[in-house]
């Protein structure tokens, strides 16, 4: 069976195309129509609020006297605007067995959260070029493979690790567990995702390399790294976002030890019973939440570059 190539130049070919691009670009027009109508406004502004007030509540209940926190709710600011630093005091400098203290917690945190975030993400990047550019025997297989771990809950893998963590290699109850299981749970979604980015790249760019005599190495390094810097932000934000916040994963690996623990847990023991630390609770909860929004607002651009990225082709 013989198969006619089509050739543009050929009567009705071009006809053709010029149709495709102008159904495509009705189709787009339509969309953007869509999401720039007064009701998709209305919507977003109603979501911006509902998501904004609790955040603005907290951050005014923060700067609020103890007995004002204790008595009523912050919309009362704007009738009894009092305000006080004292709660943010007592929660970054304070010490004692019953005071916050987030101040060591909090740089625990950034210990755990930044390599918990990179590690991931370079493994990712390299499994991800290899199944994207590489063949070689079963890169199906295990492709399809670490696409189901996502559907694994991490919590059956908890006690197999820490057995193997605190018997084996006997790096329980410290920093590079926790960074090791973060990469474990991280590695399936990072590598999906990166190899849904890669995989888009153009392979004439990839083909030019080749020619040039720019081996696997280079190529990955020189023209996949560079093109993939937005797909690598958005992707990074979210697994710093998620080892920041994280309780679980870091309280069962840390065991739970203040050299150790992050401010996840120190917030979840302020907690305590019959609404003890009430006053410290919103400025200890604000705290907890500056660094995810400097590193979203500082990586906004890339953030959403990465998220276009790969959704349009041509």
């Amino acid at each position: 069976m013989s198969t006619a190539s089509v050739v543009p130049g050929t009567p009705g070919v071009e006809e053709a195309l010029v149709e495709d691009q102008n159904l495509r670009g009705g189709k787009a027009r339509r969309v953007k129509t869509r999401l720039t109508s007064r009701a998709a406004t209305v919507a977003a502004i109603v979501i911006a609020a509902v998501w904004t007030i609790p955040t603005l509540g907290l951050f005014i209940s923060s700067f609020r006297p103890e007995t004002d926190i204790r008595t009523n709710g912050w919309w009362n600011v704007f009738v009894n605007p009092q305000f006080t630093l004292d709660n943010y005091g007592e929660v970054l400098f304070a010490s004692g067995a019953s005071s916050a203290n987030l101040l060591s917690y909090f740089i625990n945190s950034f210990a755990i959260a930044i390599p918990a975030t990179v590690f991931p993400i370079v493994l990712a990047s390299m499994a991800a070029y290899a199944f994207a550019w590489i063949r070689f025997k079963g890169s199906d297989v295990m492709f399809i493979v670490i696409f189901a771990l996502q559907i694994v809950p991490l919590q059956m893998a908890l006690i197999p690790l820490l057995q193997i963590f605190s018997q084996w290699l006997h790096i329980s109850g410290t920093i590079p567990a926790v960074w090791v299981a973060h990469t474990i749970f991280g590695l399936p979604l990072v590598i999906f995702l990166m190899h849904n980015f890669i995989s888009e790249i153009p392979g004439d760019i990839i083909e030019a390399a080749r020619v040039d005599g720019a081996n696997h190495a280079q190529i990955f390094l020189r023209v996949v790294l560079p093109l993939s810097v937005p797909a690598l932000a958005s992707i990074g934000i979210f697994q710093f976002l998620w080892v920041w916040n994280d309780l679980l994963v870091a309280l069962v690996f840390s065991g739970g030890t203040v050299d150790v623990a992050p401010l996840t847990q120190r917030l979840a023991e302020m907690v305590g019973n019959f609404g003890r630390n009430q006053e410290v609770l919103p400025a200890a909860a604000f705290v907890s939440i500056i660094v995810p929004l400097i590193v979203f607002f500082a990586l906004q651009r890339f953030f959403v570059r990465g998220l276009l990225a790969g959704s349009t082709k041509g």
